[in-house]
């Protein structure tokens, strides 16, 4: 009989926004207006911490500095639990709707701020809305002067709001900014395509098998550890209704909230899961010495 191969252990994170700060709502919900919101993340992140614990899971929580500058006892849990703490930049603004000068204040900013909460160097950084594609790749050269060693910032995927479809699917260094390893969001090619298969609102609104399958197929077929995402709102149906939006992005956000945590639960029992520090930690290495 052969072998048995061993379990690929997967990239597991979280993007620590609220649900008034999701890219959904940002023509609806003034920034200026965030503070008159009911903030929900630490309730929200109490249970995620619980959930990976259960299952002895450590993650990479992408973090915003304006969550983390109100909430610090919230990330110093994060921390203290074992986990990675990384950026997801200050304010949730796009990167592609920054100048450099914008872009380079923001990511220094919440880099400084997690660093001071949490206690530890913050290499990893994730745009918001996956908001970095050919046309602000100067983004990586920032984030490399600014002390960062990874992104997971480039979707290869066509979504009418972000994605870099001729982008590598698997880990890479881009060759405008050698110095920065690349974690792309998980993707399944099929019929010259790619399709994708990492989480947030695709997760909600597929049934679980099929997602089930998709990370099975880059595992088992690509031979490679899949990079999984979510947000602390996803497990909270009973979040604050925000009145206005559109309704496709209403349906975007609100798809399928109720049953998010159980099927997380079952991710969580069928795959292995680490930090991506960690489960990069070869690649890492080695973008530092090229």
């Amino acid at each position: 009989m052969p072998a048995r191969q061993p379990q690929i252990t997967n990239v597991m994170s979280v993007d620590v926004e609220d649900y008034f700060q999701v890219g959904a709502f940002e023509h609806t919900i003034a920034r200026a207006d965030w503070e008159r919101w009911p903030c929900r993340v630490e309730g929200n992140i109490e249970r995620i911490l619980a959930l990976f614990a259960r299952h002895d899971i450590k993650a990479t929580f992408f973090t915003l500095g304006w969550i983390a500058e109100r909430y610090p006892r919230m990330v110093r849990d994060i921390v203290d639990a074992g986990h990675e703490l990384a950026s997801h930049g200050y304010g949730h603004q796009r990167a592609s709707a920054m100048t450099v000068a914008e872009f380079r204040d923001d990511v220094t900013r919440a880099k400084a701020l997690l660093e001071d909460i949490g206690g530890n160097v913050v290499i990893g950084y994730r745009a918001p809305s996956f908001s970095i594609a050919g046309g602000n790749l100067w983004a990586l050269d920032v984030l490399a002067e600014t002390g960062h060693r990874y992104s997971s910032s480039i979707y290869p995927i066509a979504h009418d709001h972000y994605g870099m479809p001729d982008a590598p699917r698997f880990p890479y260094r881009p060759a405008q900014c050698a110095a920065l390893l690349e974690m792309p969001p998980t993707t399944v090619k099929w019929r010259g395509r790619n399709f994708p298969a990492a989480g947030g609102g695709f997760f909600r609104l597929l049934p679980y098998v099929a997602s089930n399958w998709l990370i099975k197929r880059v595992n088992h077929d690509d031979q490679r550890p899949a990079m999984f995402y979510f947000h602390p709102w996803e497990i909270d149906p009973r979040q604050p209704r925000v009145a206005g939006a559109p309704l496709k992005s209403r349906f975007r956000h609100y798809v399928n909230l109720g049953r998010m945590e159980m099927k997380l639960e079952r991710l969580c029992q069928d795959f292995a899961w680490g930090r991506a520090d960690r489960v990069y930690a070869a690649e890492l290495k080695s973008s530092t010495n090229t």
